[in-house]
């Protein structure tokens, strides 16, 4: 899987998490805090399930 794809689906899951924070009626800095962490969360996940295994010689 390509590690577009997979940024994309994050990038989904977590608009859909801030929106439903959002009709919570959750702080707005706390939604940005959680995004911030998710993303972050995103890209290691993504860079580990994406990595192309290193040859070995």
């Amino acid at each position: 899987m390509s590690f577009g794809i997979y940024a994309i689906g994050f990038a989904i899951l977590i608009g859909g998490l801030a929106y439903g924070a959002h009709l919570a009626h959750m702080p707005t800095q706390w939604i940005a805090v959680g995004a911030i962490v998710l993303v972050g969360l995103g890209i290691l996940s993504g860079v580990k399930a994406t990595r192309q295994k290193d040859p070995s010689s």
